[in-house]
C-alpha cells in the first residue's frame, strides 16, 4: 500500500503519547493521542500498553501495520547503553536493567507480521530533532533546542537531522554547566545534581526560581510574595503570571534567567556553531505567555548572546520559539525511525 508512515512514540512513566510522519519528513495530521503507560503492571504491561495504543491511533485514522515502515520510542534517561534503561525515581527496580528495544522490537514484530526498523533515543534529544526539522525547513544546518522546564534540557541535531547522543549517552546535558555567574551578578547555587559550580539550569530553569526570589525581595518591600503563607515552590508557581502583568520583580527575575540563556547560546555557539537555535519552555508557550512578554525574553537572549558571538555567527545567529509542544517527542522518534529505515 501506498501513504508509508512512521509511528513515534514519547514514554513518560504515567503517559505515553503517539505521533506520525510520512515517508516524505512531512508531520501525519493528528491530535494528540495520550494514553497510560502502565508502568504499575511492569515491563509487560508496558509493552501491551505501547502497542495498544498504536493500534488505536491507526484504527482512528484508518491506517492498517502494512503501511508502518518504522517505529521510534523517546524514553527518559539514563539508560545503561542503547535500548537499555538505568535505574530511575519515577520508575520500580522491575525497570532497572530492562532492554526495552528488544521486548519492543519482539512485540512489534508479533503484530505486524514482520521485522519492522526500531529506533530508540533520549525524548529530549528526540523532541529536538521534531523542532529542528520543523525549524530548518528546506536549509542542512545543525540546530540546538534548549528546552527551560522544571529543569534544562538541551539537544543538538546535525545537518542530517539526527541528535548527538555521546559516548556514555549523556551528551547535551547542557543545564549542568557551569554559567559565568560574574556576568550574571549572580552567587553559585547549589543544583540539584550536587554540582555547586553554578549550573546554567539554576539560572534558566523552575529549579533555580526560590533562590532567585529569595533573593530579589530584599529589593522589593511589601512585595506579594512577602507572604509568609507561601511556600517557596508556591512563589515560585507564581512568577509567570505576576511577569505578564508587568510586575518588576518577577521580570527582573526573567530578564535575568533571558540573559542567562543569551550567555549559554553563546558557548553552544562556539561549541558547535549551529545554523539555528530553537527555544522551548512554558516561558515561549502562547496559552501562557503574552505575546509582548515573549518577545522580551527572546530578544533578551539574542542581545545577550551576540556580544560574545564572531562577526559571522552575529550575522547569521536566528532564535525562534519551539512550535511543537507535546507533540515534538513522538514526532523526534518517529523521524528517527524513518532514517533508521531508509539507512536499512
Amino acid at each position: 500500500m501506498s501513504d508509508k508512515i512512521f509511528i513515534g512514540i514519547d514514554s513518560g512513566a504515567t503517559t505515553s503519547k503517539i505521533a506520525a510522519v510520512r515517508a516524505d519528513g512531512s508531520i501525519f495530521p493528528s491530535e494528540l493521542l495520550q494514553r497510560p503507560t502502565s508502568s504499575e503492571g511492569g515491563t509487560g504491561a508496558v509493552i501491551k500498553a505501547w502497542v495498544g495504543a498504536i493500534n488505536e491511533f491507526l484504527a482512528l485514522h484508518d491506517l492498517k501495520w502494512d503501511q508502518v515502515d518504522g517505529v521510534g520510542l523517546a524514553v527518559p534517561g539514563p539508560r545503561r547503553s542503547y535500548g537499555v534503561l538505568d535505574s530511575s525515581p519515577n520508575l520500580s527496580a522491575e525497570f532497572d536493567g530492562w532492554n526495552v528495544e528488544r521486548d519492543l522490537r519482539v512485540a512489534l514484530e508479533h503484530e505486524s507480521g514482520r521485522g519492522l526498523p526500531l529506533a530508540l533515543g533520549n525524548d529530549g534529544n528526540f523532541g529536538g530533532v521534531a523542532e529542528a526539522h520543523r525549524a530548518r525547513g528546506s536549509e542542512a544546518c545543525g540546530v540546538v533546542m534548549l528546552a527551560p522546564g522544571s529543569g534544562l534540557g538541551g539537544a543538538y541535531v546535525d545537518a542530517a537531522g539526527l541528535p548527538m547522543d555521546g559516548d556514555t549517552l549523556a551528551g547535551m546535558e547542557v543545564g549542568h554547566l557551569a554559567a559565568p555567574l560574574h556576568l550574571l551578578g549572580v552567587d553559585a547555587m547549589t543544583c540539584g545534581c550536587g554540582r555547586d559550580w553554578g549550573c546554567y539550569e539554576m539560572y534558566t530553569a523552575l529549579a533555580g526560581l526560590p533562590g532567585l526570589i529569595e533573593r530579589a525581595l530584599p529589593r522589593y518591600p511589601g512585595h506579594v510574595l512577602e507572604d509568609p503563607s507561601l511556600g517557596k515552590k508556591q512563589r515560585a508557581m507564581k512568577l509567570r503570571g505576576l511577569a505578564q502583568e508587568g510586575d518588576a520583580l518577577a521580570l527582573e527575575i526573567f530578564d535575568l534567567q533571558a540573559r542567562a540563556m543569551g550567555l549559554l547560546v553563546a558557548e553552544l555557539a562556539m561549541a558547535v556553531d549551529p545554523g539555528c537555535f530553537v527555544i522551548g519552555g512554558g516561558l515561549i508557550d502562547p496559552d501562557a505567555t503574552t505575546l509582548e512578554f515573549r518577545e522580551r525574553y527572546l530578544g533578551r537572549i539574542k542581545e545577550t548572546a551576540l556580544k560574545y558571538l564572531w562577526k559571522p555567527q552575529q550575522e547569521k545567529l536566528r532564535i525562534v520559539p519551539a512550535t511543537l509542544g507535546e507533540l515534538s517527542q513522538a514526532v523526534g522518534a518517529a523521524l528517527v525511525a524513518r532514517h533508521v529505515a531508509e539507512m536499512a
